[in-house]
């Protein structure tokens, strides 16, 4: 039996409360089954020849919320182009074109924008059409913004909108799941960003529980991204982790985690920025296997910045700030320590909380 609760659709902007609105709730998603058990009745016709998609950036972790929080960037991420091409096989996807990397590859079961394409395709039962899709990488690979997750979710968005978006949320997340436990492992906090937008919480893996986490829409916030040219790939920056932990560790993350979420509620940046900085378990571990990476944040931390980490498996380091210029400063402070401490070239961008997530951006209509 399958129990699911839809809060919104993936393709519009999360229609947010006034910080003075206290009667309404958000809903938690819960599901309680697997990709598999998620079909359509029928096999849907196609509504457009061909779409176009967009999926942004994400960030990991956010300090001490290894695997259960993540959130949205503005102005950053992944494109898929797909159409209906009668020279593909009936239910299968061809990816014909890459731009943006050349070491990924073009077999749709080896690469994360196909694997999610397939797994959308058997949901709504495509066997019918034959697919081709055109990924275009804006994301560097091994960056920690959640490269896999946003051609992953992009690709899925673009199946379900082709074939008349049947699905919700709760299926594109899944899908995307589908991708990254094949590429990076079984976790939610790059792939439900943004598929959904904004913060989010995973509160459950058994079953899947996503919390939506609503930033005031009247506060300014800013993360100041800067990636150096380092790969961290994600299997070997979570290889490093420590299998077991401490109790006062675990304490002292648990409180800080629980203090993210309020400050981001609460539209308090400073608290966010403060929780940010402050993980024991994971950051201690992987900052080290970053050249520079313990300078960076020093030199955000002085410049002003309200807090500093790895975002989700690095090399990019994440501050926060509620002012544009001032984030502008702090990244060039950020950047000079990366080439200072760690002899790495970066690039710093200044960016604002994405709170629509995965869209669609361009179609043709059927005739």
């Amino acid at each position: 039996m399958v129990i699911c609760f839809q809060f919104q659709s993936p393709l519009k902007p999360i229609n947010l409360p006034t910080s003075t609105s206290k009667s309404k709730r958000v809903p938690i998603f819960r599901c309680k089954a697997s990709l598999s058990t998620f079909t359509t009745t029928t096999e849907p016709e196609p509504v457009f020849t061909s779409v176009k998609s967009f999926a942004p950036a994400t960030v990991a972790n956010l300090g001490p919320g290894f695997d259960f929080l993540g959130a949205a960037v503005d102005g950053l991420g992944d494109y898929v182009s797909l159409s209906i091409d009668s020279s593909v096989r009936p239910g299968h996807v061809s990816i014909s074109e890459i731009s943006g990397s050349s070491k990924l590859s073009q077999d749709p079961l080896s690469n994360c924008a196909g694997i999610a394409a397939i797994a959308t395709m058997k949901m709504l039962k495509i066997r019918s059409f034959g697919l081709s899709l055109k990924l275009e990488k804006g994301l560097p690979l091994g960056s920690g913004l959640g490269s896999s997750a946003a051609s992953a979710a992009a690709a899925a968005v673009a199946v379900n909108e082709l074939f008349g978006a049947k699905l919700g949320v709760d299926q594109l997340v899944l899908a995307g799941l589908e991708s990254e436990s094949k590429v990076s492992g079984y976790h939610a906090d790059n792939i439900a960003p943004a598929v959904m937008g904004g913060f989010v919480l995973i509160k459950s893996y058994e079953p899947l529980e996503l919390k939506p986490l609503i930033f005031p829409q009247n506060q300014e916030l800013f993360f100041i991204l800067v990636s150096p040219e380092f790969e961290a790939p994600t299997k070997k920056m979570r290889a490093a982790l420590p299998a077991e932990i401490g109790m006062p560790h675990h304490v002292w993350n648990c409180s800080q985690a629980g203090a993210l979420v309020a400050a981001v509620l609460e539209g308090d940046v400073a608290g966010l920025g403060k929780a940010l900085s402050s993980d024991k378990i994971v950051e201690p571990k992987r900052a080290p296997l970053i050249p520079g990476m313990e300078g960076v944040k020093k030199a955000a931390l002085k410049a002003g910045a309200f807090g500093c980490t790895i975002s989700g498996a690095g090399p990019t380091a994440v501050a926060v700030i509620d002012n544009e210029e001032k984030g502008k400063e702090i990244g060039q402070r950020m950047a000079e320590a990366f080439l200072e401490e760690g002899n790495l070239k970066s690039v710093a961008m200044v960016r604002r909380l994405d709170r629509v997530g995965a869209r669609l951006i361009d179609s043709v209509p059927r005739r």
